[in-house]
């Protein structure tokens, strides 16, 4: 290892080549950053040479030593000048060694390029962060060797274009986790070991380098192995040595687990195969039938046909899985069946397409020995494999290992068989299936032949026209000649007849050759005929002659189609079910009772056992036994009554609900008649069933997930479960009108609460909302709005789903009495849902971009968690115009196409990054590039025209371009770039308009064809993104850190309504036909909002949340503090007020009006008689707390204020602003001003000593200093922190001080001596705010990482974690020390509830998080979006949530409720 020396005069040297042990002397520097220009890049050469100071790349150079100085180190390490690359010897050592120079590194210094600290968005609260967004997106992430550079050193530091440090991977851990999705632990320096083989490829995934085999060779460190390097080789062949070589060393140290074990871990459908224990009865073809089709299958199994797929297709009835098993069983024998699955709809895993490709490797790789290896060293790499995509399992463990095979010069044939592919779980796994098939042409010595049967019906038919007509062969068992048919059906009918006349003591002639003759005609081709007349008169035992006279006279002769054949035996088999010794009455009861038992297991949704179905229609066991007794040749009615039972053959199904085949009134079933009877059957039985709490779980917020499934099974049984699935599926088909006061209706009215949370239990709410939405419209609105909470949290029905809807929602006024009684105090809700927004829950990071389908019925979301959902909107991503396919673009630089349906991927576009400033045009069919444009700076926005020939680029340095689409060439500059970068831009509907947000918070409306300004208008935010009306008239606007989105009227240039929201707004999106607004949040989440309805509302005319409160806030809510005798309330808000609110009675007591610039943040002075409010005006008022005047308003602060805080007497003011200087106030009685200066950057917090004699601060220069109050003088400053300090805070006996830290370290502090008592590490992210308790002995911490930690003061011990999914900026304990009091509520520590504790000892711990709120760590109720506060308050039983609107949620919880829930 070579490394860089810096010398006296500022030059370099390098070092000789050093050994491990040489290097071990000498501490050192590395420098990771992206190699631009090869030419720019300082060499090796260079430096020997003592030339390259003219290269761009030597400023890297120079920075980097410089930074090492500074930080005590004389050597340090560049890639690209220490490594000889001329030497093929020494190239390769150092690669295979890099990851290991890394992690000896002391530090290591990341140059991001493209990262710029020099920009500011205008409206950011915090300035400095502004350079998060291109952080976000800096191309140092998806290059492949910055991986390692990333993971191996345990200190790196990352600096901007400027070389400012932005923070070290400790202080950025979770913006770097949500940017490469890298585990946390792995990034705090955890071993990569404890991490699986595939999470660790997939970090890599969307990584790029320069040379292609470098993606294989950049990861020898990540897996700790070394290979050599063979630049020639492909990428894939690199990929697959590095592979090869992980798999040898995971293995070896997994202690060589046998290849036989990881192969059997696969999930397999035990009764798929041909030969499973269920099938062992199924009959095979017999001798001497069959013969010709036979050897046809053999000839092509066994030759060099390249049509790898024989499809063997016909009716039901026709043969095909007798002749599948047949082929099967031979090639079994012969060892040279790969794998068989016979499908079968209602068997279980033998319908689960899920299984299919891992059942077939299972299989294969159990008659193919030394496939198992490969299977299990793809086991091992990928653990994730039976939850991926078919394709992907295919590709991986079946096409992967078989090519592997190949080297070896196996070259034998092997036969899959794959019966009823039509009976497959999801018609569109079909298309799939046959499609993996398809690609086995690409193997070529280790062949594989396809042997797949299925009815010809149109899904299978249109996925075979999909295939090319040289990849398989057809053959069409319904054109197979009559005699041959004959034959074979003769000569089962011998066998057969045989069978039965030796265990009935039959004579063996019997029944004679004329009638197996006759019998044959009747079967007409179809062996279904003849398998179940044999079957009934078999089972007919002693009455077998009786049964075969039937059989003859009921056929006659006149039948002349295959299918009538086969109905004469259906009726054959019925008609028998009734004694010919009944009379009239008594067969009609028969017949009633058979058509009702069969009516309804032919239509059934889902398989049921016997005992099911006799619950379900109110019938004893033994009627249903006895109405199926004489059907068994029809149905398949197992032993246990607990299993389901089927048709031997659905062709049944389709007689029994034909009238034109079933002729006979007695015996056929009518389908309408029977859905009707059916659905009133379920709604009979949940109304018996079903009631409130059905599975006595006793919480409110008890989550879902957390009740084991056979305790839900206990209290819903499957019949129970059955009707609440599908009675809205009958009822539909069935053709009833409904009408108010009928079965519905009436069954809706007292039961839909519990129906809904019954089907919440099963995870099933989606199908409640799709069966309402098909029957009943008004209660659709109240089941989407509340789905979140209630799939979460089924008992939330009754509360949160009743309170939080609408007062003229129909369900709430008809559950009203419903509503829970421990909500004593309901919060206020709006009186319609036109105000009410649907919030869509699922993604776990921000949400980038929206789009409406074309049809408005379906919503596409993006989000920075590297997802994209597709949403029921009934209940950067663009659609084609014809709504199938999707667009996305991701931070990678990726662009692919997908097909909806599908979920899968059609075509990748673009892999990595275009350079900055590029466009590149596509043609989606064929994927080619159609033309390149590029600009002079980054572009931050794009749009097409609505006719596809012109293209807007806004810009990174604000223009704004139009673009000819078919020339490549700009044709018209908007926008003068001196006015900020462009941030988004959209074409109207109709071509003339181009709309613009900007980043200095302008919106602009164009000229298409002139290119003039039409109308510029300077908003307070910036329009993140915008969309027009359909009409062009309209805009809507993302109003981002505003919390709003917008209407924006186009020729007026200003708003016309706004939407508040609980989060930052990054996108919206309008429904093609105008009704609906999709906005996209900063948390994940994203709102749906009815348009039309809101405009039809005067109240609406400003704004679309709730109708105005004259007491409320009219903008956002900052602040909720309550004073110390918890009596009282107080509010600030945006408006620049700050409010006074008894506790007691919600009533407002004063309204304290400051600033028009809005206040954000209020506190109470420790004797309740002061309060100081901060505003954005950089001011702060002092308030008479007991009177509400304004004692004086306090100035001189250069920058926003940061923190506040009273001495404990509270008769001092200390505040801090962005800036060095803590102004320190006597509030009484003189008044005077003390003026701390001694930091060097901006103080973040304050803390008063006990005694008030002292006052700590804590800096971005990485101090802490501690102040005399008395005079301002600087008694100590405490130094050991390389990052700011964010918190501080005294010990009740003032003797030692907590203090956190940006980069997650807490300390404690002797404050005499400034030592450092104990490091309290733990935490991964910013520490927001510490505090002692009462007696001393604990602290407790809270990080940006939304957790709490609980510290031994003593020994620094770590005591308990609490994960809140929230953010805490204020903290304190209780005087007990078991509570801890912050800013979201109250959290009980040490876990389960103290019985021994008095009552006086105990506090209400509630809480609220994001979406919920809490008691006890217990979720109790869900918030439903427009609920979600921006400020939260609590004390005892009472609940006081501030939103963005300005309004204001009190609520009340019944205090001897939540005590029994502890």
């Amino acid at each position: 290892m070579r490394l860089l020396q810096r010398q006296v005069d500022g030059s370099f040297r390098l070092t000789e080549n050093l050994l491990e042990q040489d290097v071990s002397q000498c501490p050192y520097a590395v420098l990771s950053h992206r190699w631009e220009q090869a030419s720019e890049e300082v060499t090796f050469e260079d430096i020997t040479q003592g030339a390259g100071r003219n290269k761009a790349g030597y400023k890297k150079i120079e920075f980097c030593g410089q930074q090492a100085a500074h930080d005590g180190l004389e050597y340090f390490w560049v890639d690209s000048c220490c490594i000889k690359k001329s030497s093929d010897s020494e190239l390769s050592e150092a690669i295979n060694s890099m990851y290991r120079w890394y992690s000896q590194a002391v530090r290591c210094y990341v140059y991001l390029s493209d990262v710029s600290t020099t920009k500011r968005r205008r409206g950011d609260e915090d300035p400095d962060n502004s350079w998060e967004l291109t952080f976000r997106t800096s191309k140092w992430f998806t290059r492949g060797w910055t991986l390692q550079e990333l993971l191996a050193p345990n200190l790196v530091e990352f600096f901007s274009r400027e070389w400012k440090r932005l923070g070290d991977k400790k202080s950025l851990l979770q913006l770097i986790h949500e940017v490469t999705r890298i585990a946390v632990p792995a990034l705090q320096g955890v071993s990569l070991s404890q991490f699986s083989v595939d999470e660790r490829f997939h970090w890599a995934q969307n990584r790029c380098t320069t040379r292609e085999e470098d993606w294989a060779y950049c990861l020898l460190g990540i897996f700790t192995i070394s290979m050599p390097l063979i630049y020639g080789e492909g990428r894939e062949r690199a990929i697959d040595r590095l592979r090869r070589k992980v798999s040898r060393a995971y293995q070896s140290k997994s202690h060589n687990t046998a290849p036989e074990e990881l192969v059997k871990r696969l999930p397999s459908a035990s009764g798929a195969p041909f030969n499973s224990f269920a099938s062992q009865y199924e009959p095979l073809c017999l001798p001497n039938t069959r013969v010709g089709l036979l050897q046809h299958i053999y000839v092509w199994a066994n030759g060099d046909d390249r049509r790898r797929i024989f499809w063997l297709n016909g009716s039901a009835g026709t043969g095909k899985s007798t002749i599948a098993r047949t082929v099967a069983r031979r090639y079994f024998d012969q060892h040279q069946l790969g794998a068989s699955f016979f499908f079968s709809r209602g068997g279980g895993d033998a319908a689960d397409a899920s299984k299919f490709v891992t059942s077939i490797a299972f299989q294969l790789a159990s008659i193919i020995p030394t496939l198992k290896h490969y299977i299990s060293e793809i086991s091992i790499e990928h653990s994730s494999i039976p939850n991926m995509s078919l394709r992907d399992q295919w590709q991986m463990l079946v096409l992967t290992p078989l090519s592997k095979l190949e080297s070896n010069g196996h070259d034998t044939t092997y036969l899959i068989v794959v019966d009823a592919l039509d009976e497959c779980d999801d018609e569109r796994n079909i298309g799939m299936i046959l499609q993996l098939f398809a690609e086995t042409q690409v193997l070529k010595a280790a062949k594989l032949r396809v042997l797949l049967t299925s009815r010809p019906e149109v899904p299978t038919r249109h996925s075979f026209s999909r295939i090319h007509e040289n990849n398989y062969q057809s053959f069409d068992l319904n054109r197979v000649s009559r005699s041959i048919a004959d034959h074979d059906i003769t000569a089962f009918l011998e066998n057969r007849f045989q069978s039965i006349s030796q265990t009935n003591f039959l004579c063996a002639d019997w029944p004679g050759e004329e009638v197996i003759s006759y019998m044959t005609q009747i079967a007409g081709g179809l062996f279904i005929w003849a398998a179940t007349a044999c079957r009934f008169i078999g089972e007919g035992k002693r009455f077998a002659v009786d049964r075969l006279d039937k059989i003859l006279k009921g056929s006659g002769s006149a039948v002349t189609e295959p299918e009538k054949y086969l109905d004469k035996i259906y009726i054959t088999v019925l008609q028998n079910s009734a004694s010919p010794k009944y009379t009239d009455e008594e067969k009609e009861a028969v017949y009633d009772m058979q058509r009702r038992v069969i009516g309804s297991i032919v239509i059934l949704s889902s398989p049921l056992s016997v005992s099911s179905i006799s619950r379900i229609l109110s019938l004893k066991e033994e009627e249903v036994d006895q109405a199926l007794s004489e059907l068994h040749s029809i149905l398949n009615v197992p032993k246990d009554r607990k299993h389901p039972l089927y048709l031997h053959h659905p062709s049944f199904r389709d007689f029994i609900l034909n009238k034109d085949r079933c002729k006979s009134s007695n015996f056929w079933v009518n389908p309408k008649q029977a859905h009707q009877m059916l659905a009133d059957s379920c709604l009979q039985l949940m109304s018996k069933s079903l009631r409130q709490d059905i599975c006595n779980v006793g919480h409110p917020g008890r989550p879902a997930e957390s009740i084991e499934s056979s305790h839900i099974e206990q209290f819903l049984p499957s019949e129970v479960r059955y009707a609440c699935l599908y009675w809205a599926q009958h009822v539909q088909k069935s053709g009833m009108q409904l009408r108010d006061g009928d079965k519905v209706h009436q069954f809706l009215k007292v039961y839909l609460l519990q129906w809904m949370e019954a089907l919440s239990w099963m995870r099933r709410v989606t199908n409640g909302i799709s069966a309402i939405t098909l029957l009943i419209s008004h209660t659709k609105r109240f089941a989407v709005y509340n789905r979140p909470g209630i799939e979460q949290s089924p008992l939330q029905v009754y509360s949160s789903a009743l309170c939080f809807s609408p007062l003229t929602s129909i369900v709430r006024k008809q559950y009203e009495s419903q509503i829970q009684t421990w909500i004593q105090k309901r919060p206020i809700a709006t009186e319609e849902w036109s105000a009410v927004p649907v919030t869509l829950d699922g993604h776990r990071n921000s949400v980038a971009a929206i789009a409406f389908a074309p049809d408005g019925k379906q919503l596409v979301s993006g989000s920075y968690d590297h997802t994209i959902r597709l949403w029921d909107v009934e209940s950067g991503v663009v659609f084609a115009p014809d709504g199938k396919r999707l667009l996305s673009c991701s931070y990678d630089g990726s662009v692919r196409i997908w097909d909806i349906k599908s979920e899968k991927e059609i075509m990748t576009l673009q892999e990595g990054s275009l350079p900055d400033g590029s466009v590149r045009l596509w043609d989606v069919h064929s994927g080619k590039t159609l033309q390149t444009a590029n600009c002079s700076s980054g572009i931050e926005a794009i749009a097409f025209s609505p006719n596809g020939k012109q293209l807007a680029l806004g810009c990174e340095d604000g223009s704004l371009w139009i673009w000819d689409t078919e020339s490549g060439e700009p044709l018209t500059l908007l926008r003068d770039p001196r006015l900020g970068r462009v941030v988004s831009v959209a074409f109207s509907p109709n071509g003339k308009l181009i709309a613009s947000g900007s980043g200095d918070s302008t919106i602009q409306i164009w000229d298409v064809e002139s290119g003039k300004a039409l109308t510029t208008t300077k908003e307070h935010f910036i329009a993140r993104d915008v969309a027009f009306s359909s009409d062009s008239k309209q805009l809507v606007v993302a109003g981002g850190e505003d919390l709003t989105a917008r209407l924006w009227d186009v020729d007026l240039g200003k708003t016309s309504m706004t939407w508040f929201h609980s989060n930052n707004v990054n996108c919206v999106a309008s429904s093609p036909n105008d009704k609906r607004l999709a906005s996209g949040l900063k948390d994940g989440a994203i709102w749906l909002w009815d348009i039309a309805s809101s405009k039809s509302h005067p109240h609406h005319s400003q704004s679309a949340e709730l109708p105005a409160i004259l007491e409320e806030h009219n903008d956002e809510v900052r602040s909720l503090t309550i004073s110390p005798d918890g009596k009282q309330l107080a509010s600030a808000s945006l408006d620049g007020t700050v409010r006074l609110w008894s506790i007691e009675s919600d009533e407002l007591l004063a309204i304290l009006r400051g600033p028009t610039e809005g206040i954000h943040d209020v506190i109470f002075s420790r004797n309740g008689d002061w309060m100081i409010s901060a505003s954005y005006n950089c001011t702060a008022e002092l308030w008479d707390a007991r009177s509400g005047k304004m004692k004086k308003t306090l100035k001189g602060f250069m920058k926003q204020i940061t923190a506040m805080e009273f001495s404990a007497d509270s008769r001092q003011l200390a505040i801090s602003s962005m800036g060095p200087i803590v102004h320190l106030w006597k509030i009484d009685p003189s008044e005077t001003l003390l003026m701390l200066n001694g930091h060097s950057s901006r103080i973040l917090a304050i803390a008063f000593s006990p005694d008030c004699r002292r006052l700590a601060s804590g800096s971005l220069d990485g101090t802490i200093k501690l102040w005399e109050t008395d005079t301002g003088q600087i008694i100590l400053t405490l130094k050991g922190y390389n990052d700011e300090i964010t918190a501080v805070s005294f010990s009740p006996d003032g003797r030692r001080l907590a203090s956190g830290s940006m980069d997650g370290q807490t300390k404690l502090w002797d404050t005499k001596s400034g030592t450092v008592l104990a490091r309290l590490e733990g935490h991964s992210y910013l520490v927001q705010c510490v505090a002692f308790s009462f007696d001393s002995k604990q602290i407790a911490s809270a990080s940006c990482n939304k957790t709490v930690r609980l510290w031994d003061a003593e020994s620094g011990d770590l005591k308990e974690i609490l994960e809140l999914g929230t953010l805490i900026s204020k903290l304190s304990f209780s005087t007990n020390g078991l509570y801890l009091n912050t800013d979201r509520g109250t959290l009980r520590l040490g876990g389960s509830h103290n019985p021994s504790l008095r009552q006086e000892q105990r506090q209400l711990d509630l809480f609220v998080s994001n979406q919920w709120i809490t008691f006890g760590q217990n979720k109790l109720l869900w918030l439903p979006g427009q609920f979600r506060a921006t400020s939260v308050a609590t004390r005892g039983e009472n609940v006081i949530l501030g939103h963005r609107s300005g309004r204001m949620t009190f609520m009340r919880f019944d205090a001897n409720f939540l005590g029994q829930l502890e």
